[in-house]
């Protein structure tokens, strides 16, 4: 069984879908022996790229015209020469999708699709027009002949119910490795973090907590320091620009640091530092950030938009609202707790990472839903039919 892993983009730039597609191919190859390749679109970023994965083959190829369009003269001969017995297509909107479909038709094997969260409905009102076009082009066809839809979790699996798809759903949720070494505890005569990381993109939610983080400070009775806000991620469209002057508007750069881009060991040195994680998402398939969060025992503040509620109900998380007045009401909540109660609210969050989200658990899951498609097991009880 020889499958490929399709994604737009290979790098940084893919934000959580390249991260999870890598996290896929290497729990396929190291505990299912699936022979796996990955191939994508070789972006500006591409240093940062997927490519390390020991025993599975990557191709990273070029592209002509807008970013934004990915066009890859080299990927419907590259797919053809590796000799497939399946794809899992992750991500929409870009050339991917219209060469996987080409794929499957010329070989009349079977492919996956997984939208990562792209069928959400903020993410289907964000350039609107752009993605009707898109569905009507090519985005819909592409959609409806694969032989299973992946979601990421069961409101995923109803975005795209709602939109009117009628294939089979599997859901199985991204998945998460622990970080090696134990979790130290939070430096005394340090300040608290809150640590935010992700890209800088309106769907963060990053603005309301500013401002959140604005209302907090005045209202909560800190000594002065005592919490700082980190904001670490790579700009998208110049948001960067915009938050960074927004902090300055609203005079709390003296408590708020933005960072950049954290990657290796410096991103896990920032979530050991921290005290706890925010994501203020107004919109996500299954974020790996908190997975991340919670493999390093931290306590998680977020929103119903990252579709994890077993984080709420198992008590790893906090529930906030997008709005700033339903932020500070959060961060005055985890202000209020003793260390010792958010270091038991990290220590379920990583409880819920060996049980749930394991990589070990989820390619198991993958591969069998890799063989009902081929024919070679029975449909698995992950899989929902319409």
């Amino acid at each position: 069984m020889k499958i490929g892993l399709l994604t737009a983009r290979m790098s940084t730039a893919g934000g959580g879908v390249s991260d999870a597609v890598a996290r896929l191919a290497r729990s396929l190859y190291t505990t299912q022996g699936c022979d796996v390749s990955v191939l994508g679109l070789a972006d500006h970023g591409c240093r940062d790229a997927i490519i390390n994965l020991n025993g599975v083959s990557v191709t990273a190829l070029p592209t002509r015209g807008p970013s934004s369009w990915g066009y890859a003269p080299k990927l419907n001969s590259s797919l053809g020469t590796a000799s497939l017995d399946l794809l899992h297509v992750h991500g929409l909107w870009m050339y991917p999708s219209v060469a996987s479909l080409s794929w499957a038709q010329e070989t009349g094997r079977p492919y996956m699709v997984a939208p990562h969260g792209m069928l959400d409905k903020w993410a289907m009102q964000n350039s609107a027009w752009k993605k009707r076009l898109a569905l009507l082009a090519f985005e819909r066809r592409h959609l409806s002949g694969a032989a299973c839809l992946h979601a990421l979790c069961e409101a995923e699996a109803e975005s795209m119910r709602a939109l009117g798809l009628r294939n089979p759903i599997c859901i199985i949720p991204n998945s998460i490795e622990q970080p090696e070494g134990a979790r130290q505890g939070r430096r005394h005569g340090f300040p608290k973090i809150l640590l935010s990381l992700g890209r800088l993109h309106p769907k963060k939610g990053l603005d309301s907590l500013l401002r959140a983080w604005q209302l907090f400070e005045s209202r909560c009775d800190l000594q002065r320091g005592e919490w700082q806000l980190v904001i670490a991620g790579w700009d998208q469209g110049d948001h960067g620009r915009e938050l960074r002057e927004l902090a300055a508007d609203l005079g709390i750069v003296g408590s708020v640091r933005f960072v950049g881009p954290k990657f290796g060991t410096a991103k896990e040195r920032l979530f050991r530092d921290a005290s706890c994680f925010i994501l203020p998402s107004l919109s996500e398939g299954l974020p790996l950030v908190v997975l991340e969060a919670w493999s390093h025992g931290l306590p998680v503040l977020m929103t119903r938009h990252c579709n994890l509620p077993i984080g709420f109900t198992s008590g790893a998380a906090l529930s906030i609202g997008a709005s700033s007045e339903g932020i500070v009401r959060g961060l005055s909540r985890m202000a209020a707790m003793s260390e010792s109660e958010r270091e038991a609210m990290g220590r379920r969050g990583l409880d819920l990472c060996s049980q749930h989200f394991s990589l070990q658990k989820t390619a198991a899951m993958m591969n069998e839903v890799y063989l009902w498609l081929l024919g070679q097991a029975p449909r698995p009880c992950c899989v929902h039919m319409s």
